[in-house]
């Protein structure tokens, strides 16, 4: 076996259409571009969304809502996720993504959802005002930052 005998696995390949090479190939002629229009003139390149000259979809449809370009982000941990941790941990960002709990380097929320038994010390950029409720509760702290 050398690489003069590799070649693709059946199916994986397919032969290209070869155009304009005469009526019997299916593809003579005009081979495949029709008749007139700016599609069938070479260098034509028409944008995704043009119509034609007629009005476009997204031009005709009414503008709907807001985006706030300055929201803040935050990727959101639950209490009960955190029941998984020992007493007496240390909670910040990079424990929470080498447990898998978040991923990336948006900011950090720990919101109330389940219960917290264990004290635990917490960092995170936000709280909600319940989870820290619960958190101190509990015996733990809750530190932002």
């Amino acid at each position: 076996m050398d690489l003069s005998h590799l070649k693709p696995a059946a199916g994986a390949t397919k032969n290209r259409k070869r155009l304009g090479r005469g009526p019997g190939s299916g593809r003579g002629k005009t081979a495949g571009r029709g008749h007139k229009g700016e599609g069938s003139r070479s260098g034509s390149t028409l944008s995704p969304g043009y119509e034609g000259g007629q009005m476009p979809l997204a031009r005709r449809l009414p503008k709907r809502g807001f985006h706030n370009p300055f929201r803040t982000e935050y990727q959101v941990v639950n209490l009960r996720s955190l029941e998984r941790f020992e007493a007496g941990t240390r909670i910040d960002a990079d424990v929470l993504r080498a447990s898998g709990l978040v991923r990336g380097r948006k900011k950090i929320k720990i919101l109330a959802s389940g219960e917290c038994t264990k004290a635990l010390t917490v960092r995170a950029d936000a709280f909600s005002r319940q989870a820290r409720e619960k958190i101190t509760a509990a015996g733990g702290v809750a530190e932002v930052g």
